[in-house]
């Protein structure tokens, strides 16, 4: 049974959940998504931030003062008729500050200083812890709403994890242990704590159901080149996996199922590869009880950060011709044309030409 099949019989569920709601978030424009999507944000220090609005205000004032002075001759100052290079700083910073003229105008050298070194600044702090925050958020609205354009119109060929609970956690941590960039990375979960955490590891998220299609599409699942199913239901997990594979025919589909009686459904809806953890999780606890060190390995090639991985690369042109099992590197497979062949089938006794080795490689912990 295919996965079109599998989408007619699951048809009163997938109508739910394919059922516009009032406010499509396809129909949204891109600074209407700020708070569904949430793009990574560049971490800075507190006082680097200050010092670079102090320079910011600087630069301002002086070029404020060079246009005022160039043109002192269209001013006039009630107090002697001339505008000096520190008159011009005073109207500069009296005119930034929004102070503007009062009753009360300080006409001598001296107090003029005053104002411009002592009570200008002072203004300033006050405007920043009086509208301070609202100013903050603002402009984070803005370029939150300015990176999701820009990363809208870009994304291609990422990955999308969907549920970020204990296994979409693991997924990305193996994600990132093999380099791949984090923000090539979408994470899609309701819960605002997971994408919160997600949000943290600096990687893309969007807040919303992965059973609604409109979620999807913003998280670009159509131009993704991976999905990862990985909620807590395998019935969600089915729902999931069957609107995602409508959304995108090439994407390679990997889905996590708890009980191994679902996994034939989730091939069925799409899936082209099904992981069962309750079964894996059964397996190496049983193992342990009586081989702890076949556990221990297996923990090892799962664990990308340190000690032995499972990888896969191209073959060099010099090996090619070659048996996989006189090669240095520990082979294990042999992918050819999207075909895993083990190390003694014999469709891998010589290594062609395009095929992919499937091997075991040492990592080398990160410099702390």
């Amino acid at each position: 049974m295919t996965w079109r099949k599998a989408k007619e019989l699951a048809s009163p569920l997938v109508r739910r959940a394919d059922e516009e709601p009032a406010d499509v978030l396809t129909r949204r424009p891109d600074y209407a998504l700020v708070g569904v999507i949430r793009m990574p944000e560049t971490r800075r220090s507190p006082v680097r931030s200050i010092f670079r609005r102090v320079v910011g205000a600087v630069i301002a004032l002086l070029v404020t003062v060079v246009l005022v002075y160039a043109g002192r001759d269209g001013y006039r100052d009630s107090a002697d008729g001339e505008l000096s290079l520190l008159d011009a700083f005073y109207y500069a910073s009296v005119s930034l500050s929004t102070t503007g003229y009062g009753d009360i105008t300080p006409v001598s050298a001296q107090a003029r200083l005053v104002n411009v070194l002592v009570i200008t600044p002072l203004r300033v702090l006050f405007l920043i812890v009086l509208v301070g925050t609202t100013l903050e958020v603002l402009t984070e609205r803005s370029k939150q709403a300015w990176k999701i354009q820009r990363w809208r119109s870009k994304v291609r060929d990422h990955v999308v994890v969907i549920g970020y609970g204990t296994k979409g956690r693991s997924a990305v941590t193996a994600l990132l242990g093999d380099g791949v960039d984090p923000g090539r990375v979408v994470v899609v979960d309701t819960d605002r704590n997971a994408l919160e955490t997600a949000s943290a590891q600096g990687l893309v998220t969007v807040s919303g159901s992965g059973t609604r299609s409109d979620v999807l599409r913003v998280a670009g699942v159509p131009r993704a080149r991976a999905i990862v199913v990985a909620p807590a239901r395998d019935d969600t997990a089915v729902l999931v996996t069957l609107t995602a594979r409508e959304l995108n025919r090439n994407a390679k589909i990997v889905a996590s199922a708890r009980e191994v009686d679902n996994v034939h459904l989730l091939r069925q809806s799409g899936a082209d590869s099904v992981v069962v953890s309750s079964e894996t999780a059964g397996r190496l606890l049983g193992m342990a009880t009586t081989t702890p060190s076949v556990v221990d390995m297996f923990e090892d090639l799962l664990t990308p950060d340190a000690g032995l991985a499972i990888a896969e690369r191209e073959v060099e042109p010099e090996e090619v011709g070659g048996s996989p099992r006189h090669l240095s590197d520990i082979v294990l497979g042999i992918v050819r044309n999207g075909v895993l062949y083990r190390v003694d089938a014999p469709e891998a006794d010589a290594i062609e030409s395009g095929d992919r080795l499937l091997y075991v490689k040492r990592v080398t912990p990160a410099s702390p």
